[in-house]
């Protein structure tokens, strides 16, 4: 088992999706206890933002544009990580959109949008990290997943599928990373209170947390021995015990959570949006 937990001396942290939400407030975060942050996303102006703000902290960001769907462009960011500014300590693999899915207008393009950021994205970045830091012996590798994953929600045909798929990715990959000295975590976020929350399809719950208190967790979660980083605790604790329940019980109380059982039959395309959990 890999008891590697990365240090600032150790070499350069890379979180993908890093221009906004959990992704920037981490990258914030982890500059603050000193660490050198290479930060990737399509906006290059919000990752130059976002470096900017970083200016008087102890440690310091580093700007790699990239997409994570196109796989060139993963293996260039770390390329350019590796041979230009340092040793990949550890990836904390973050980029995720949510595109909202109704059986009422189903579409192929969700979903095919969705596989190609949050599952494909994930592999494009996880093959070079890998390759990178089983040349060096060691090394760190957050997924970040979602509750969502626990179980079926309204709207989460696609998303919820792909951070499901994650999951099994993160637990079946632990096996060989441990023999190879990579430490691999699985971050589960709750719904986490951003611009975007308010857009929801059905109301959220009043436990929210603000990116901030997202990335201070994930901060401390990335220190500690934990396979999983969930938080907050009460509400994915829930969440984890409501999908034990028997379908003839989950189906009716997350009905009733949600306020799906009320709502009309969808009329119209759905907006496209960002989940609020990243």
């Amino acid at each position: 088992m890999s008891d590697f937990i990365a240090r600032p001396e150790h070499g350069i942290v890379w979180i993908s999706g890093a221009s906004s939400g959990i992704g920037r407030a981490l990258a914030l975060k982890l500059a603050g206890e000193g660490y050198k942050v290479a930060v990737t996303a399509r906006s290059h102006e919000k990752l130059v933002e976002l470096q900017a703000e970083a200016s008087g902290l102890s440690g310091n960001i580093i700007v790699l544009d990239g997409d994570v769907t196109d796989a060139e462009d993963m293996e260039h960011v770390l390329a350019s990580i590796e041979y230009e500014h340092g040793t990949l300590a550890m990836a904390i693999l973050n980029a995720g959109i949510y595109l909202p899915v109704h059986a009422e207008d189903l579409n192929r393009a969700d979903f095919e949008n969705s596989f190609a950021v949050n599952l494909s994205g994930v592999v494009n970045c996880l093959v070079p990290a890998i390759r990178h830091m089983k040349a060096k012996g060691q090394g760190q590798i957050a997924i970040v997943s979602s509750v969502t994953a626990y179980g079926g929600l309204p709207t989460g045909a696609a998303y919820g599928a792909t951070k499901a798929a994650l999951i099994n990715m993160a637990e079946s990959l632990k096996f060989d990373l441990d023999k190879m000295g990579i430490r691999i975590q699985l971050i589960s976020p709750g719904f986490v209170d951003t611009p975007t929350v308010g857009k929801s399809a059905f109301p959220m719950p009043a436990a929210l947390v603000s990116s901030q208190e997202a990335a201070r967790q994930i901060a401390a979660g990335l220190k500690s021995p934990a396979f999983e980083i969930a938080f907050p605790r009460r509400f994915t604790t829930m969440l984890k015990l409501a999908r034990l329940l028997p379908y003839g019980a989950y189906f009716p109380l997350m009905n009733y959570l949600t306020g799906w059982w009320q709502r009309p039959p969808l009329d119209g395309h759905h907006p496209v949006m960002p989940h609020p959990a990243e």
